[in-house]
Protein backbone atom coordinates (compact mmCIF):
# COMPACT_ATOMS: atom_id res chain seq x y z
CA UNK A 1 0.00 0.00 0.00
CA UNK A 2 1.12 3.66 -1.27
CA UNK A 3 2.09 5.86 1.74
CA UNK A 4 2.68 8.95 -0.81
CA UNK A 5 0.60 12.05 -0.11
CA UNK A 6 -2.13 13.19 -1.98
CA UNK A 7 -0.86 15.02 -4.95
CA UNK A 8 -1.98 19.36 -4.11
CA UNK A 9 -2.97 20.54 -7.43
CA UNK A 10 -2.67 24.17 -8.68
CA UNK A 11 -3.47 25.28 -12.01
CA UNK A 12 0.05 26.46 -13.83
CA UNK A 13 0.86 30.42 -14.20
CA UNK A 14 1.38 29.45 -17.71
CA UNK A 15 -2.35 28.70 -18.36
CA UNK A 16 -4.72 31.28 -20.04
CA UNK A 17 -7.78 32.72 -19.46
CA UNK A 18 -10.10 31.11 -22.15
CA UNK A 19 -9.83 27.89 -20.89
CA UNK A 20 -6.68 26.71 -21.76
CA UNK A 21 -5.66 25.17 -18.42
CA UNK A 22 -2.95 23.14 -16.92
CA UNK A 23 -2.74 21.84 -13.68
CA UNK A 24 0.51 21.00 -11.89
CA UNK A 25 1.16 19.20 -8.79
CA UNK A 26 5.11 19.73 -7.33
CA UNK A 27 7.44 17.59 -5.81
CA UNK A 28 10.40 15.33 -6.45
CA UNK A 29 7.69 14.00 -9.38
CA UNK A 30 5.60 16.92 -11.34
CA UNK A 31 2.04 15.54 -12.10
CA UNK A 32 0.78 17.88 -15.39
CA UNK A 33 -2.86 17.72 -16.32
CA UNK A 34 -5.58 18.81 -18.07
CA UNK A 35 -7.90 21.33 -16.34
CA UNK A 36 -10.90 20.31 -18.38
CA UNK A 37 -10.12 16.79 -18.68
CA UNK A 38 -9.14 15.11 -15.28
CA UNK A 39 -10.72 11.98 -15.74
CA UNK A 40 -7.87 11.36 -18.81
CA UNK A 41 -5.02 11.18 -15.77
CA UNK A 42 -2.48 13.07 -15.75
CA UNK A 43 1.77 13.08 -16.98
CA UNK A 44 4.45 12.37 -14.47
CA UNK A 45 7.49 14.28 -15.21
CA UNK A 46 11.14 13.88 -12.98
CA UNK A 47 11.11 17.31 -11.37
CA UNK A 48 14.22 18.21 -12.92
CA UNK A 49 13.01 17.86 -16.29
CA UNK A 50 10.32 20.14 -15.46
CA UNK A 51 12.51 22.82 -14.19
CA UNK A 52 14.55 22.43 -17.56
CA UNK A 53 11.04 22.44 -19.72
CA UNK A 54 10.20 25.85 -17.63
CA UNK A 55 13.37 27.38 -18.00
CA UNK A 56 13.49 26.55 -21.94
CA UNK A 57 9.82 28.16 -22.14
CA UNK A 58 10.82 31.37 -20.44
CA UNK A 59 13.61 32.11 -22.40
Amino acid sequence: MSTQPKPTWHKSSYSTANGSCVEVAEGSTVFVRDTENRRLGHLDIPSTEWNAFLALISK
